[in-house]
């Protein structure tokens, strides 16, 4: 004879796992903000260049992508300046440079 399933037990398994996963990728979020120089940035200015990059078109997400990608392999110009001053302002300045000349080329 068959084991019956507990289904409420699976579904309280995947609703952990849920949360679990959240959790994490929250902190991956703050951990990106901060090795990025984006913290130093107003929280209102940080949320604009993030609905701006969300509304991008494809071409200039790939560009981002791109960017993102040598910056994680540590081969872009700006990652090879140093993780002081260059690397942060450098990266506070492409996220306010490129989201709000975006939008305003979109409105």
């Amino acid at each position: 004879m068959r084991k019956p399933r507990d289904f409420d037990a699976e579904l309280q398994a995947l609703n952990d796992k849920a949360r679990t996963i959240k959790a994490r990728k929250q902190a991956q979020l703050g951990e990106l903000v901060t090795s990025t120089g984006a913290a130093d940035l107003d929280i209102e200015i940080l949320a604009g260049a993030l609905i701006d990059a969300a509304r991008a078109d494809a071409t200039r997400k790939e560009a981002w992508r791109k960017s993102g990608a040598a910056f994680f392999r540590g081969t872009s110009a700006r990652t090879r300046k140093g993780a002081g001053r260059d690397a942060g302002g450098a990266s506070a300045g492409n996220a306010g440079a490129q989201s709000p000349s975006g939008e305003a080329g979109a409105a």
